[in-house]
């Protein structure tokens, strides 16, 4: 089965400190390749309490986006995790290069863990067991932040994370399954997050078979994101769905 299990939608320091949301990340698993995305706080607590339940020892890599604590906070447990406690070195590691430098949120210790630790860069093009993926734009946020288009056999999913919205951004993103990161209902000048607006524009422009909204703010969860996405849906003719805690999306449905 091709999925996304979404192990937490929150955004936002407020949503994660108080877990109105939960934090652990995006768990994709396409083409018999398992990857996590964005290991938050709670993470492996969220793997284990999934239904059915999810191995991180059957991981074949984990990618960090940027390195907020929102993203990036149980990534050193993930990797002992999928390495087996550090027994059987295994698995890929993805980050920009700033998550392992000066002040890394990667720690030493963990690192020969896996098998290769890749730099994120602009323009990049990685691989990972039958799939491949691309980090075609650097973000405009507060720390070295990068999306992702994923390329399977029969799929195509686009995860436009963390950025403040900045001309073109919807060109980088054309996944048949999009998956947006939408922090605030209203533009904030110097909050560096997309907002409802920014996502009409987005879903607009590009039409995908179905897009997923996630990482909510407080002032997304105040305006019900379930209702913004029965709008989008009736107003822009693509299916629009809000992601909650533990949510599956069937990838061979669409």
């Amino acid at each position: 089965m091709n999925k996304i299990k979404f192990l937490g939608t929150s955004g936002g320091r407020f949503v994660l400190i108080n877990q109105l949301r939960k934090s652990g990340g995006t768990w994709l698993t396409l083409d018999d390749t398992n990857i996590l995305i964005d290991p938050g706080p709670g993470c492996l607590v969220s793997c284990h309490a999934s239904k059915p339940k999810l191995n991180p020892q059957s991981l074949d890599a984990i990618i960090l986006t940027h390195r907020h604590l929102d993203h990036s906070n149980d990534i050193n447990v993930m990797i002992e995790a999928m390495a087996n406690g550090g027994f059987n070195k295994k698995g890929l590691v993805f980050a920009p290069r700033d998550a392992l430098e000066d002040d890394p949120v990667i720690l030493k210790h963990f690192r020969d863990h896996v098998e290769k630790i890749e730099i994120l860069k602009e323009k990049g093009t990685y691989k990972i067991g039958n799939i491949s993926f691309e980090t075609p734009v650097k973000h405009v946020h507060g720390a070295e932040t990068y999306g992702l288009n994923f390329f399977g056999k029969n799929h195509s999913i686009s995860f436009v994370t963390d950025t403040k919205y900045f001309d073109g951004l919807e060109s980088f993103y054309h996944g048949e399954i999009l998956v947006l990161n939408i922090v605030m209902f209203k533009e904030m000048e110097h909050v560096m997050h997309l907002c409802v607006d920014d996502a009409e524009k987005i879903i607009s422009a590009n039409k995908p078979k179905l897009c997923v909204l996630t990482h909510f703010g407080m002032t997304m969860i105040k305006a019900k994101p379930w209702e913004i996405a029965e709008r989008f849906t009736r107003n822009l003719g693509v299916k629009v769905v809000a992601a909650s805690d533990g949510m599956s999306i069937d990838l061979d449905k669409y």
